[in-house]
């Protein structure tokens, strides 16, 4: 399900908030910190960015409107559009990044207009890895587990969540058996606003995220997408435009899932829950975003620091998304932190930072 809606879009403000930390950022010992959003222009105000896998924080890619992919090794001082020939009409929504030389994009839409493409020169040269020949599929997002192994998520088709997975790399794709998974919900969806409706932890936890249906759910697989359990969450469902954006997991046990109603004018109560238990059970962050959120990340070598953004701002937790707090009012879509202590943002108007302390 493509999400929509008008970004309500203020400019970076470069906003400086105190945090706690000691040594990693979001780690707490009671120093003060600062951190703030510092914009990396790519020059392309005419892409809306919802793909974006960093590697570290000399190395990122996006993936956005109008077929467009661009990549930095340097920080985002400087971009290179790296686009896939005669994929102008394409709406790519997801991008997983290995390293700098070899990434996997997602292109969504109904039909063929799902596609995934593969690059192992820094995307000088790509490969068309999948075409979506089924007209009742559409594509959301895609995940891996390491460097070989990945899935990528679908629509219902036929009543049921489709998966189609990889064993070397996003080179090639087959559509897993849908024995497993559990009867999709009337309407249910997934959103492809952030490339995080799916996501995962270790060598086979994956968990995907929903909407549309009358409950907002979090399905759970323990093996990589042969067998599925499902939650429900307290995150507000029944239209089509309401559910669980993106999900974020520290570890298998640890989560936080954010959403709401991405419709500018409709408020968005209960915008965030919390896991314990691997997405068992779910319960409401007391003090959630303020507004629909679309995206999350965990901060780097934290236990309880993370990231929400969305078109009206960006929030963050220490206590592990119990309770949050608006640092920053740019509009971004999606973001991702990396081991090596740098976080990324990017979303509508070509609009892309890194977090700085």
């Amino acid at each position: 399900m493509a999400a929509a809606g008008v970004a309500c879009g203020a400019a970076l403000a470069a906003l400086t908030v105190p945090v706690a930390e000691a040594g990693p950022l979001g780690q707490e010992s009671g120093r003060p910190a600062s951190v703030r959003w510092e914009a990396k222009d790519p020059g392309t105000p005419q892409v809306r960015f919802r793909g974006l896998a960093a590697v570290d924080r000399h190395t990122a890619w996006l993936a956005g409107t109008g077929g467009a992919v661009l990549r930095t090794t340097d920080g985002g001082s400087t971009w290179r559009n790296v686009s896939p020939p005669g994929a102008a009409e394409l709406q790519f929504r997801d991008v997983q990044a290995f390293d700098a030389r070899r990434a996997v994009v997602l292109a969504i839409g109904e039909g063929e207009a799902s596609r995934m493409y593969r690059t192992d020169d820094g995307g000088a040269t790509w490969t068309e890895s999948f075409r979506n020949t089924d007209p009742k599929a559409f594509y959301d997002c895609l995940a891996f587990f390491d460097r070989r192994h990945g899935l990528a998520l679908s629509d219902p088709v036929d009543g049921k969540f489709r998966i189609l997975s990889t064993g070397d790399g996003g080179r090639s794709w087959r559509v897993l058996p849908s024995d497993g998974m559990p009867p999709a919900l009337d309407g249910e969806a997934g959103f492809a606003a952030s490339g995080q409706c799916l996501v995962t932890s270790g060598p086979k936890d994956v968990w995907l995220a929903t909407g549309g249906g009358a409950h907002a759910r979090v399905l759970h697989s323990a093996d990589r997408g042969l067998t599925w359990t499902a939650a429900e969450t307290p995150v507000p469902a029944g239209d089509p435009a309401k559910g669980v954006f993106a999900l974020t997991f520290r570890d298998r046990t640890h989560g936080i899932a954010v959403g709401g109603d991405y419709r500018p004018d409709q408020p968005s109560p209960q915008a965030a829950a919390v896991t314990a238990d691997g997405g068992r059970t779910w319960r409401s962050a007391p003090t959630p975003p303020p507004a629909y959120r679309s995206g999350a990340a965990w901060l780097p070598h934290s236990r309880g620091g993370a990231l929400a953004v969305g078109p009206t701002g960006t929030d963050l937790t220490t206590d592990g998304g119990r309770t949050w707090r608006t640092i920053d009012t740019g509009s971004y879509d999606t973001v991702t932190c990396t081991p090596d202590l740098s976080c990324w943002a990017a979303g509508e108007q070509g609009r892309v930072a890194r977090l700085e302390r």
